[in-house]
């Protein structure tokens, strides 16, 4: 490809302490932990609102929010939960501070409500894309972000900074190292676009029917893809529900013309299954598909080289951390890469049978996967964290994105504060501080030193 420079001067916007890309789960997180510990705080979100696959994304549905036994997404994910409450979010009746924390315990909620509660993030530009940086690659110290918006160009310096976007997108540009799925790896785990269902009885509805019904019309030739993997219907309020049908193999995320045609075959998709779930499944009689999600359900892109890489071996043996900052009970779960046979016992093999964790288990969240390696005061949180990719898979969903944002939060002031770098933080203060914030955090000692790998 050829290249075109050019140069240009543009308004530099007032300082601030910490500046984070991306607003979804991870980032209004990460926002409100370091607002309420007294930074200036500018979070930049490309889309006209917040939340990420919580709102724009259609996937309205909170889950592994418990061990079994209790609940362990504590902290200010579970202040977010009961804000949404208190604000009409959740089905009539249910209340967080009462729920039985069974196994995989969860709820759906009001996207629309939840964008309002997000809103009341202080500092905040909405439809703004971080599209630059003003780094220093060998100290690896970032001293300002380029963003663009319908006003033009700004630069803006600060402190600190988060990549909350999904794809590393502020890693990437800072030239930090990380794994990229298709490119470092064989396969990517395909996305989802959802949508919303209105008009479900679901007094009539069975969820234990969807898979059999799937299977079916595959066999009779009714989907235009013949994918028997379809986690399906959940019910978010009192008469519609979100749907997380079908799979878009081998679309990358971060390969805009892949993105673009992903698009446009998730929106076909998405009207294949409402129209199968409208014709076969007793109480979507009247299913109408209100929409499709502005935001497409990406499960992998790109996952930074941290201090520390959480791994399969973690996972198995259920590791804690002395720096953890939370822990989580979802089990591994690597959608198929494709429609063959295998895929589907390979998938049935893992999710179904052998990586479900038990009553009482979870792992830890060590806090050296928020860090790219060596980095001064770059933090990345949500589903680019420092994992492997079996991990990767299980800790990519919202209620761990929340934690993990909270903690690159806190840790981004106290940085700002000590003068510690990102990547030689005393752990011990941070999960000192989240702990007084209400984070679950069983580990009988707080390490001052984070983990290594």
């Amino acid at each position: 490809m050829s290249t075109y420079s050019y140069k240009r001067e543009i308004p530099i916007e007032p300082a601030y302490d910490v500046v984070i890309a991306g607003g979804g789960p991870s980032g209004v997180a990460a926002a409100i932990a370091a607002a309420r510990s007294g930074a200036k705080t500018l979070l930049v979100e490309a889309t006209g609102a917040l939340g990420g696959m919580s709102t724009n994304g259609l996937v309205a549905n909170w889950y592994c929010l418990s061990d079994g036994e209790k609940i362990i997404t504590r902290g200010l994910f579970w202040e977010i939960v009961r804000t949404l409450r208190d604000a009409g979010g959740l089905r009539k009746g249910l209340d967080p501070d009462t729920l039985t924390p069974g196994l995989g315990c969860g709820f759906g909620y009001s996207a629309e409500i939840l964008k309002v509660v997000l809103d009341k993030i202080a500092d905040l530009l909405l439809c703004t894309r971080m599209i630059d940086v003003d780094v220093d690659r060998t100290s690896k110290k970032i001293a300002g972000v380029v963003i663009q918006h319908v006003e033009g160009i700004r630069y803006v310096p600060a402190k600190a900074f988060i990549d909350a976007t999904g794809d590393a997108l502020l890693a990437d540009a800072c030239g930090a190292n990380y794994r990229e799925a298709g490119r470092d790896t064989p396969n990517i785990m395909p996305p989802t676009l959802c949508a919303v269902n209105a008009n479900i009885d679901w007094s009539k509805f069975d969820y234990g029917q969807q898979q059999k019904a799937i299977e079916a019309g595959v066999a009779a030739g009714e989907f235009s893809q013949p994918d028997k993997h379809v986690p399906g219907l959940f019910r978010s309020q009192e008469s519609y529900g979100i749907q997380n049908a079908g799979h878009i193999f081998r679309m990358n995320a971060v390969k805009i013309k892949s993105l673009t045609e992903g698009y446009v075959k998730g929106r076909k998709l998405a009207a294949e299954y409402s129209n199968f779930f409208k014709k076969h499944l007793p109480g979507c009689e009247n299913l109408e598909m209100v929409g499709t999600g502005a935001l497409m359900g990406v499960r992998e892109s790109r996952s930074v080289e941290g201090e520390y890489q959480l791994n399969y071996d973690d996972f198995k043996a259920r590791r804690q951390f002395d720096d953890q900052i939370g822990v989580y009970s979802k089990g591994v779960d690597i959608h198929v890469y494709d429609l063959t046979p295998e895929e589907y016992k390979r998938y049935y093999d893992s999710f179904v049978k052998r990586d479900r964790l038990k009553v009482g288990e979870t792992y830890g969240l060590p806090y050296g996967i928020l860090v790219p390696r060596g980095w001064q005061n770059l933090w990345a949180t949500g589903r680019t964290v420092s994992a492997d990719v079996e991990v990767q898979g299980a800790i990519r969903d919202q209620p761990a994105c929340y934690m993990l944002g909270e903690a690159a939060g806190c840790a981004a002031v106290q940085s700002i504060k000590t003068g510690q770098p990102a990547c030689d933080l005393d752990t011990r203060e941070l999960l000192t501080t989240l702990k007084s914030r209400g984070a679950y955090l069983p580990q009988q000692t707080f390490a001052k030193a984070m983990t290594r790998r």
